[in-house]
């Protein structure tokens, strides 16, 4: 028999757990969505109550399940070409870039940290190749998230219909292959936009790696989740991220406002290194 309560001191040793993990402040108001999402879990891996989760998921045995725990809080809200100021800046930066480079083939490096189920880098490079108008190009696109699921179904890049009710119909016919048969009401990313895109899983509490050189990166409605000290700590790591000149957007809902960085500021949620 499943306890259907979540105990303040189970609800106190979670929330702490997922900080510790992720950065995600889960504050009081949320012990509703935590108790509803991780009764799921509670029944599918017929846990008795809420401690006994807890307890498991901090053993070496319960790592898997651990991570299945950080995919259920985390919240994926995601459209294609969402804050669509941002990718009118973005065509402008390659463009400048392009122009600059004249005869020699344009590389660029971007990241979507926190991509969720992949829109935001799928539009990136949709928006790199409006752009680019066919000239040589090595440009590669690396999208993270801590979630494994939303990475699965990123991979994929195959989309509902209606995922893809506001975009224009030439951009459709482009870029998205319409499914048939068992397929149908479902379009599929086309091959050489999906090859543009590298998904890996990365939590961004880490530290990156020193392969992780960019020119531009996309973190946008990801630090909202986080307190002032862990987005400080994320936006100083992103600032070593970035080369010389790029970029880095955030949210319409963000802000670097009281944060200590080393960015100059260029138009709302966009910043420069």
């Amino acid at each position: 028999m499943i306890s259907a309560e979540l105990r303040d001191i189970d609800y106190e040793k979670i929330s702490r757990l997922v900080y510790e993990q992720c950065g995600i402040n889960l504050h009081e108001g949320k012990k509703e969505l935590v108790k509803a999402r991780l009764g799921k879990r509670l029944r599918e891996g017929n846990f008795k109550s809420f401690a006994e989760y807890y307890r498991y998921v901090v053993t070496e045995n319960g790592t898997d399940e651990l991570i299945n725990m950080i995919d259920s809080l985390s919240t994926n809200l995601t459209s294609f070409f969402r804050e669509e100021s941002h990718f009118h800046a973005m065509r402008q930066i390659v463009r400048d870039r392009v122009s600059a480079k004249r005869a020699v083939p344009l590389k660029m490096r971007v990241w979507s940290a926190g991509c969720s189920t992949g829109e935001e880098p799928y539009s990136l490079a949709m928006t790199v190749s409006e752009s680019i108008n066919g000239e040589s190009s090595d440009i590669k696109i690396m999208a993270t998230d801590i979630s494994t699921r939303v990475l699965s179904a990123a991979v994929r890049g195959i989309y509902r219909d209606e995922r893809l009710q506001n975009l224009p119909s030439a951009i459709i016919k482009k870029y998205f292959q319409m499914g048939y048969g068992k397929s149908k009401g479902y379009y599929r990313i086309k091959k050489d936009i999906r090859e543009m895109v590298q998904f890996e899983r990365f939590n961004l509490m880490e530290t990156p790696p020193c392969s992780y050189r960019f020119d531009v990166i996309f973190c946008r409605n990801v630090m909202i989740y986080f307190d002032k000290a862990t987005q400080a700590g994320l936006i100083s790591r992103f600032y070593q991220c970035l080369n010389e000149g790029g970029y880095l957007f955030i949210g319409h809902s963000e802000s670097l406002t009281g944060l200590g960085h080393s960015f100059k500021y260029i138009e709302p949620n966009v910043y420069r290194k």
